[in-house]
């Protein structure tokens, strides 16, 4: 991103840096707030918002940074920020409200608490960036069409796998070639692990267990697939995706489509189990050129019908700095719906469940997330994962069949809920197929 750079350069000599908020302080916000406030020229943290302050605290020792002041008004950070000083808040309002923040960034890693701050960033108009693709994948088209209305940039991330396929889409695209596959690379699937079975290599890379059994299970893979396929308007050839195993390069594996069903299709979300490189990402396309056809085999690329590019690692906090600059210095958003759901992440049992048990939400013991085109999950009324907590079941459930919303008792009164309850007025009964 060498524009990114310069520009940010440039900020730096003239003292003008993006002053960013970041409302979350866990794994991902620590290695970022590092990256900005050590190896980020023309950027700043300035602010805080966690709901533990000590834990914002930490963030910043962590980044060298010690002049920090506890705020309870968005006065009070404005008046930091102009001397040069730190803040950490507790409630979103303060940090959102503070005219001196640029920027927004939502790194809580929560579905419920996660639609609070993003709306509360719409109201005081901000744009906001997005660390959640749990959120994006369950009420992003809603979330955006509201920050549309409201004429504020809302946008997901560089550095996490949607972001980095999202920039080889529009790279492929870029090359005028037809983007069919947009695929995850994932080293090891297991839907039915448990946070007890994930305990102790949770520990041993000082992350969260019921985070690392989303990863394991394959829910937080879907959810990032599915925040892709509302990006693009490509859908999935069938529940669950295809989730092909093999230890041969990407690059090899191009046979395993049928490129007249991908065209049918409008492209495809999908991923593989074990090939390399991983964990990367890829993007298979397609062009119907002669002469583009000639060069590509030249250019060792192979012979189609369908190119592979890839992408052999993905960055996390790395790259979010970037996404910061191309957001508000540039008006780039890395990726957001472009429409209504194309695709939806539903439950699916873990186990044999029974009447009267609580559902534990992605990342437990209960259920695990699978992708679904959003038409065939409407017409059977399946329950969307990131719906699936703190929720009781009214009947049994058997082990790896799907659960509905008549399964569950509806709770009424929750944010998340009114908001999914909103976006299928707006979105039903037809899902927006409109390819990036």
């Amino acid at each position: 991103m060498i524009i990114v750079d310069n520009a940010l350069s440039f900020r730096e000599e003239v003292d003008n840096p993006i002053k960013v908020g970041v409302v979350g302080a866990g794994f991902m916000s620590v290695g970022l707030i590092n990256q900005i406030e050590r190896h980020t020229p023309g950027m700043k943290v300035v602010a805080i918002c966690n709901r533990t302050l000590d834990r914002a605290v930490k963030c910043y020792e962590k980044a060298g940074v010690s002049n920090v002041e506890v705020c309870d008004t968005p006065q009070q950070i404005n008046e930091n920020i102009i001397a040069k000083k730190y803040s950490i808040c507790e409630s979103p309002e303060t940090l959102c409200q503070a005219e001196e923040v640029d920027i927004i960034v939502e790194a809580t890693g929560a579905i419920e608490y996660g639609a609070s701050v993003i709306l509360t960033a719409i109201k005081a108009g901000k744009p906001i960036l997005m660390l959640n693709p749990e959120l994006d994948a369950t009420v992003g088209p809603i979330l955006k069409h509201y920050a549309d209305k409201a004429e504020v940039m809302l946008s997901q991330t560089d550095g996490d796998q949607p972001g980095v396929i999202m920039n080889l889409f529009r790279y492929v695209k870029g090359l005028g070639l037809t983007p069919l596959v947009c695929g995850n690379i994932k080293g090891f699937l297991d839907e039915h692990k448990t946070p007890t079975d994930m305990e102790e290599f949770a520990r041993n890379v000082n992350q969260g267990t019921r985070m690392i059994t989303n990863f394991t299970d394959g829910t937080k893979l879907s959810f990032e697939q599915a925040s892709v396929a509302n990006a693009t308007g490509m859908g999935v050839a069938k529940r669950g995706m295809s989730a092909y195993r093999s230890k041969e390069h990407i690059d090899k594996l191009t046979s395993i489509h049928d490129v007249e069903e991908l065209k049918s299709l409008g492209g495809i979300v999908d991923f593989v189990v074990g090939a390399k490189p991983g964990p990367g990402v890829y993007v298979y396309g397609a062009t119907n050129d002669p002469m583009v056809k000639d060069y590509l085999k030249y250019l060792k690329m192979g012979p189609g019908p369908l190119y592979s590019f890839y992408t052999p690692y993905h960055l996390c906090f790395f790259d979010i700095p970037s996404s910061i600059a191309r957001a508000f210095h540039f008006g780039d958003p890395v990726m957001y719906p472009k429409a209504g759901p194309v695709v939806e992440v539903v439950a699916i049992a873990k186990r044999d469940l029974k009447a009267g048990e609580t559902l534990d939400g992605y990342g437990g013991y209960l259920s695990y997330g699978v992708c679904e085109n959003y038409d065939v999950a409407r017409e059977e009324n399946l329950l969307p994962i990131g719906l699936a907590e703190d929720v009781v079941l009214k009947r049994n459930v058997p082990k790896d069949k799907a659960v509905t919303f008549d399964d569950i008792v509806y709770p009424e009164d929750r944010l998340v809920y009114r908001l999914y309850e909103d976006q299928l007025k707006m979105f039903l009964p037809t899902p927006a197929r409109v390819n990036a």
